[in-house]
């Protein structure tokens, strides 16, 4: 069972939605962590949430401002860091087609120095945050991150004896994070007019809670290399307008740049390494640093069918309108209603 009681622990990307939501919950379920480094380059992000957690009350938590592109300032941070939970990451799909050399250097270079940084301060354990988009990936921001999955999982093919453990957590839409569309939905619903890119457009559905256990789950778990994605239901677009709006206009504007009709997380080339483990799936490095059959007999996992693909339009598990507005209520804004 996980215990994270007298461990160092540094979140990179620590003041964003996933970020703050893992501070609340490490805090909460080990009161005795050693340390808590919140590590960011928004020193305004950094002093709001100091405000919420406060070093006065909080003795293990530290805010360090520094960038994942700055080598030496990650080794700085990383000094006596067992555990790395990597959260940062340029994600915004326009802005990265707009400037990809600035994409490419945070969540491809920043990647490669968080593991250089990691192997360089003896870090024992590094899980780094994924998207669906990584998946077949038609725009650049999925691009880089698909690169930054296999340098993760790559990395562990060049540890040697260090004692040190690299792994990924994959999932689609984090309910009511930043910029994601139920925020917009319910800031544009005063107007009247609610803008759909396609009626036939669908997404998975995770919480923040659901994305911290994941990252638990990881660190807790992981052998080296896989790359985690959780089972999680689907919703339709338009079923997210209804539960939010169900009087407003639906204006049909078109996908955007880069945009897909559907969420993948497995595709069927990945079938071919993916393992049912129960709650989530893990897709195993095609070239392991352990024997696959003592993985499959410790997990009790499961080959899944050759071809198999996981995406948000074919999913057997639907959120409804009703469940929507239960799950906006209780993970999103606790006063909402129609």
């Amino acid at each position: 069972m996980l215990d994270l009681n007298g461990k160092s622990i540094l979140i990179t990307g620590g003041t964003g939605s996933l970020g703050k939501h893992l501070t609340k919950n490490i805090l909460a379920q080990f009161p005795s962590v050693k340390r808590l480094v919140i590590f960011s380059r928004d020193e305004q992000k950094q002093f709001e949430m100091a405000q919420e957690y406060p070093v006065s009350k909080y003795p293990a938590i530290r805010y360090f401002i520094g960038d994942v592109r700055d080598f030496d300032r990650l080794k700085k941070a990383f000094k006596d860091i067992e555990i790395i939970i990597h959260a940062a990451a340029m994600k915004h799909v326009p802005i990265a087609e707009y400037n990809p050399m600035e994409c490419v250097k945070t969540n491809v270079l920043g990647a490669e120095n968080v593991i250089n940084a990691a192997f360089d301060c003896g870090v024992k354990k590094v899980v780094a945050l994924s998207t669906d988009k990584a998946a077949a990936p038609i725009n650049l921001y999925g691009a880089t991150k698909l690169c930054s999955d296999k340098l993760f999982v790559a990395a562990n093919n060049i540890k040697g004896h260090q004692n040190i453990i690299f792994s990924v957590v994959r999932y689609g839409n984090v309910m009511g994070s930043n910029g994601s569309v139920i925020p917009f939905f319910m800031k544009k619903k005063k107007e009247g007019v609610l803008p759909i890119t396609d009626p036939n457009m669908t997404r998975f559905n995770i919480s923040l809670q659901g994305g911290v256990d994941m990252v638990l789950h990881a660190i807790d778990t992981a052998w080296g290399g896989e790359i985690f994605v959780p089972k999680i239901p689907s919703y339709k677009i338009t079923d997210v307008a209804e539960a939010i709006a169900p009087g407003c206009r639906q204006e049909i504007i078109g996908i955007r740049p880069g945009e897909k009709l559907h969420e993948e997380m497995i595709t069927s080339s990945d079938s071919f390494s993916t393992y049912d483990l129960g709650k989530y799936y893990a897709i195993l490095p095609q070239v392991p640093a352990f024997k696959t059959e003592d993985y499959i007999r410790h997990f009790n996992a499961k080959p899944v069918a050759q071809g198999f693909q996981y995406n948000s339009g074919e999913n057997k598990e639907w959120v409804s309108v009703e469940e929507m507005r239960s799950l906006i209520k209780e993970h999103v804004n606790p006063d909402f209603s129609i």
